[in-house]
């Protein structure tokens, strides 16, 4: 290479990072055929158990979402749908490698095809279920990463991010890749350096790396210049982070003493383990996702999950969104197939399409609410009627729960404000309890880019004036009919964009637990 390459991408996790590459994409070893369909159906069952008891090992050093992603995964290997079809080409005359590889290749089309962040991450666990499958039967091992090494490749597995040393450094720098995939959430949670987005290299990479995920860029081969700087950029950053630290337990103030709330978003109840509820003002979402996985949840399943974070909140307010899912076909019996899924039956439309689905959850959110100071927010309101028969089905059940002398009581019901038709007519929405903005959807919406796609990830700003103006008009409709108006999306926890948020009016953030020193660090930065 002649001179420095300089990528530009997505930042998943902030941090720098300066090590050698390590290609994550490597050539694998080839898989030996075998002489029957017997034998082939052996190998396959003996690789099956050989990843399962790899993903049980790691378990056991494991805690919070890791856990949880890989308790995942055995499940998913211990689920003989999963593995019937792969079997079944067996039987027809396929090679066992071919037969898993297609059929673990159609399960992840599936779920790669959703329009929601939660169920496309949930595709990297499966791509990773049947890599560790395939190594198991190729007899293939890893090769581990040299300390502080950029893991840089087209993606990155769940359990090679758990598998490695990370107290030497290092990074991820993925040509492909989500923000909002496990590992994105795995590297945040840890600090580790994180970008995704950077496209198709020219050429095979190596040699030293500068990974600036705070930036979201990568330069390959760089000059001295290149690494003073980087080394400059990458101390500032620290010191920054370090004096962070120090707000993490203070109320947020801005500097001329405005109190600003800041809450914390959280994906699985687990989560709360790690968070001390001194730190925050409460939970501002709690999305329910991760409970419908390939089976739909039941009650008390359901109840359990909210009561927990309900009372780890010793009566602050936790605001719990009502399923989220997406219009495809991750959630068996619930989600459905639509040519343009973005745009779709998803969010509450879902939910009021499927009635016997949704009242389970509402029993259960009825139910957990005498545990704590809960709140329940609707997603994907675009017209009033939808909140109204939401609304009529929580009295429904209520009174259902009543009937049978059952234990309960009725949440504040409100709304998330990310279809641009709320939050440019917030006045038709005023019998909403209260308003949570959903940046992320609604930046999505009005500016029509992908956040998590590089080539438009430029236009993906809540700082444009025409999301901020949108937010500022909310948020005053708000102040003027005592509705109180919160902010739940990615923006909150973005230093960048905190001091915007705030001159728009807005006095309560909701954001990712990693980000709560710098957002409180950048609050108290800010005179508004």
């Amino acid at each position: 290479m002649s001179g420095p390459l300089r990528l530009q991408g997505i930042s998943a996790s902030v941090g720098y990072a300066e090590g050698p590459l390590f290609d994550l994409d490597r050539i694998a070893a080839s898989y030996v055929g075998k002489a029957t369909a017997a034998e082939e159906k052996a190998a396959l069952e003996s690789a099956i158990a050989s990843a399962a008891a790899r993903l049980t090992a790691l378990i056991q050093t494991a805690d919070g979402d890791a856990a949880d992603i890989l308790e995942f995964q055995i499940a998913m290997l211990e689920d003989d749908a999963l593995s019937r079809p792969a079997f079944a080409a067996i039987g027809t005359g396929q090679p066992a490698d071919v037969a898993w590889r297609q059929a673990l290749d159609a399960e992840i089309a599936g779920y790669d095809a959703s329009d929601q962040d939660y169920f496309r991450a949930r595709a990297a666990d499966i791509r990773d279920i049947k890599d560790q499958v395939l190594r198991a039967l190729t007899e293939d091992s890893d090769i581990q990463a040299p300390a502080g090494a950029i893991l840089y490749g087209d993606d990155i597995a769940p359990t090679r991010f758990l598998e490695t040393d990370w107290s030497s450094g290092g990074g991820i720098a993925l040509k492909a890749g989500s923000t909002a995939s496990h590992v994105a959430m795995l590297a945040r949670s840890r600090g580790i350096p994180m970008v995704v987005g950077l496209g198709a290299s020219p050429a095979h990479l190596a040699g030293i790396a500068l990974l600036d995920a705070e930036h979201g860029g990568i330069v390959l081969s760089p000059s001295k210049d290149d690494i003073a700087a980087f080394r400059q950029s990458s101390s500032s950053f620290s010191m920054r982070r370090d004096r962070a630290g120090t707000f993490l337990a203070r109320p947020a103030v801005t500097k001329n003493g405005t109190v600003v709330r800041v809450q914390v978003n959280i994906a699985d109840p687990s989560e709360v383990d790690g968070i001390d509820i001194a730190t925050c003002d409460g939970v501002g979402l709690m999305r329910t996702e991760f409970l419908f996985g390939r089976t739909l949840p039941d009650e008390e399943t359901q109840y359990r999950a909210y009561r927990k974070v309900l009372e780890w909140a010793g009566g602050k307010p936790v605001t719990i969104r009502t399923v989220d899912a997406g219009g495809d076909k991750p959630v068996p019996g619930f989600t459905v197939e639509e040519s343009n899924p973005f745009l779709g039956l998803r969010g509450i439309r879902l939910s009021l399409a499927r009635p016997e689905v949704f009242r389970v959850q509402i029993r259960a959110l009825l139910r957990a609410a005498v545990h704590g100071s809960l709140k329940v927010m609707f997603p994907m309101i675009a017209v009033i009627e939808e909140y109204r028969q939401a609304a009529a089905m929580f009295a429904e059940e209520q009174a259902a729960l009543a009937a049978r002398g059952i234990a309960h009581k009725m949440p504040p019901l409100g709304i998330m404000v990310e279809v641009p038709s709320v939050a440019i007519v917030p006045e038709a929405f005023a019998e909403a309890a209260f308003f949570s903005i959903g940046s992320n959807d609604l930046t999505q919406y009005v500016m029509a880019a992908a956040r998590d796609n590089a080539a438009v990830a430029h236009l993906n700003s809540v700082r444009h004036p025409a999301v901020l103006r949108l937010i500022a008009a909310v948020t005053a409709f708000g102040q003027r009919e005592k509705i109180p108006v919160s902010l739940c999306g990615d923006a909150g926890g973005d230093p960048a964009s905190i001091p915007s948020l705030l001159e728009a009016g807005l006095r309560d953030l909701s954001v990712a637990p990693a980000q709560l020193a710098m957002a409180k660090a950048a609050i108290a930065d800010i005179s508004v």
